[in-house]
């Protein structure tokens, strides 16, 4: 019995790997991927020694870079319970010292401008100096909501996107949500469920910006928030019933539970909650398997969560089956 099983399970995989040579299962970075204990020792070691990443940006996008550099004293100092390495955190624009290798600003402008960041992303990988760079990370300002209902947000944005990765198949592209934006609540919704879901079906890597303000550390959602953090109880609602992001410090220890790093156009924990997800999706790229339950999609198949549907998978699910 046990060995019919394996065969049938080998034929399985057979048949399937065939339409898997890109990723087969998506990664996604949202609030569930800000538990920076999480992460092992291990992997963020790996994540510094394989990544060398080019980040483009404006002043939203600024957010996850400034809260990557408060982290590194805050985690030095033992906040959240951390006992790791000093500097183990560390990053600048080539990796030295051991750091974690990644040009911010390295590319002008931010998705919103096109084609300039198409054409800004062709020129800096076609640059024999950069040669080494295996991530593109790129992230919006205030453009989504835009380009979500002058029709846009697929021809340019998504395809775009699409066809740099057929251009460099050996880049990760970071595809983001752009920020929650309360005046244009609706558009701003409907821009970010149309990555969201492009993303998923296609098996890309996104990190959920707004999913990310949406929630503060505790789980807690806020239907209505505003990129200051700022929440409302319905749109057009135009009364603040306070932030989110502001009352959770207040109850909160300042350099123990969250630390001060500043935030454009926001509050410090939102930079905070930033920079613990990139780092999360940093070791996801390199192949951390995530947490069960949290951000790896074991209802695809993924049993093991280690990224991958392969033969340990379906060998897992054939030994419950033995068992039944």
């Amino acid at each position: 019995m046990r060995n019919r099983v394996h065969m049938l399970l080998a034929c399985i995989l057979t048949c399937t790997t065939a339409s898997q040579a890109a990723r087969t299962t998506p990664i996604i970075i949202d609030h569930r991927c800000c538990d920076i204990t999480q992460i092992p020792q291990t992997a963020i070691e790996q994540a510094k020694a394989q990544l060398h990443i080019a980040y483009g940006h404006t002043s939203h996008g600024s957010q996850i870079t400034t809260g990557m550099t408060g982290l590194v004293a805050f985690a030095n100092g033992g906040g959240k319970g951390l006992s790791l390495p000093i500097n183990i955190f560390a990053w600048n624009n080539g990796g030295t010292g051991g750091a974690l290798d990644l040009h911010d600003y390295a590319m002008g402008g931010d998705v919103g401008y096109y084609p300039d960041w198409v054409d800004n992303t062709h020129t800096y990988l076609d640059n024999p100096a950069n040669a080494d760079v295996n991530v593109i990370m790129w992230s919006w300002c205030g453009q989504v909501d835009s380009k979500y209902y002058s029709g846009a947000i697929h021809t340019e944005y998504l395809d775009p996107m699409s066809q740099l990765e057929l251009d460099y198949p050996d880049v990760t592209f970071i595809y983001m949500t752009g920020h929650v934006d309360h005046g244009d609540d609706a558009n701003n919704k409907a821009a970010n469920s149309v990555i969201r879901d492009y993303c998923r079906t296609h098996n890309k890597v996104l990190f959920d910006f707004a999913d990310i303000e949406s929630y503060n550390p505790d789980g807690v959602y806020y239907a209505f928030p505003h990129d200051s953090c700022d929440y409302y109880a319905s749109r057009p609602s135009t009364t603040s019933l306070g932030n989110w992001a502001t009352e959770w410090q207040n109850s909160h220890v300042e350099n123990v539970d969250w630390y001060d790093c500043g935030a454009a156009h926001s509050v410090s924990l939102n930079a905070n909650q930033k920079a613990y997800a990139a780092w999360w999706m940093f070791v996801r790229l390199v192949g951390w398997p995530g947490v069960s339950g949290i951000d790896c999609d074991d209802s695809r198949g993924d049993l093991n969560c280690d990224g991958v549907i392969n033969l340990d998978d379906l060998s897992q699910l054939a030994e419950h089956w033995l068992e039944l």
